[in-house]
């Protein structure tokens, strides 16, 4: 589910997704993206990665009636013989949108509206402090690869525990691997940001690109990995800075990726810059993504 115009769990690379639709600042309904995803097998075109459809509008009270029929129809239509192409978005490549489409609205009882409009401006998470319609607060921090460790002059874990002996409110992961300080209280809010300052949970400066660039955890921790990813991410990205600041970017970036593995789980195949794991130091690079994350990057170069 995402609530435009941030696209900050990259609807296009799953199954199935809600995008809200708001009126005088009201929730309305929904549209229904079906069928995206990211997996891909090097060396077997039966396999790829493929933006969601979009199957339209459906209103707020339809909401769990359009899942569990996209769920159903799935579970009846989908490949159950060859795994690599199991997944919902072979099933409307196999059977077409329009009659998957179809048998989600019989199942559900509902026709699809057409789309309402909406647009996606960005897919990083908003950082700092944001406050909710409740009247609490909520801290989004950068955590490079998702990693809450404790590093020399930076200690993250100690820093998250010592937060948690005065908070109340939760502590939310993201899809962008930051953690977001949830339902603080105003009152507790000066206290939560120092902890966090005095942690290096807030950072004094960390650049636009380092915080669009995103990895997949790959060696030594996935059996699946082919290349590095997660380890190898903060060299690429200040090799990145680098030729930014050369051009004179230095505040600009783009959407960089790094997977392992062509199983996608860092999500190179909707970045602007992907590399996906070919082999010990060897990626397939690709490019032409975009910054809203709604287009496809081709393969520009192999075993790079």
């Amino acid at each position: 589910m995402v609530i435009p115009p941030q696209n900050d769990v990259d609807v296009h690379a799953n199954d199935l997704n809600f995008v809200a639709i708001a009126e005088n600042g009201q929730l309305v309904g929904f549209n229904v993206l079906v069928g995206g995803g990211l997996a891909m097998t090097h060396g077997d075109k039966s396999t790829y990665p493929r933006k969601a459809s979009d199957f339209g509008f459906i209103p707020l009270e339809s909401t769990l009636d359009v899942a569990a029929a996209v769920v159903t129809t799935q579970r009846d239509w989908g490949n159950r013989v060859n795994r690599k192409n199991a997944k919902t978005k072979y099933t409307l490549e196999r059977v077409g949108v329009d009659n998957f489409k179809a048998e989600v609205e019989k199942r559900a009882g509902v026709t699809f509206q057409d789309s309402r409009p909406y647009e996606f401006t960005d897919r990083g998470d908003r950082f700092g402090w944001v406050e909710g319609i409740d009247g609490k607060y909520h801290l989004t921090v950068f955590i490079e690869n998702g990693r809450i460790l404790d590093y020399p002059g930076k200690t993250l874990k100690t820093g998250c525990a010592e937060i948690a002996k005065i908070h109340k409110g939760d502590f939310r992961l993201t899809a962008n691997q930051n953690l977001i300080i949830a339902g603080v209280p105003p009152q507790d809010k000066d206290k939560v940001e120092a902890l966090a300052r005095e942690h290096g949970l807030i950072a004094p400066s960390v650049s636009n690109q380092r915080l669009d660039s995103m990895a997949c955890v790959a060696l030594p921790t996935c059996p699946l990995a082919m290349a590095e990813a997660e380890r190898y991410l903060p060299d690429a990205v200040t090799e990145l800075e680098g030729l930014l600041a050369k051009h004179g970017l230095e505040e600009d970036s783009v959407i960089f990726r790094v997977t392992g593995c062509p199983n996608g789980c860092g999500r190179a195949m909707l970045s602007e810059v992907g590399l996906v794991g070919k082999g010990p130091g060897k990626y397939n690079l690709h490019l032409g993504g975009n910054r809203e994350g709604t287009r496809i990057p081709r393969m520009y170069r192999e075993n790079y």
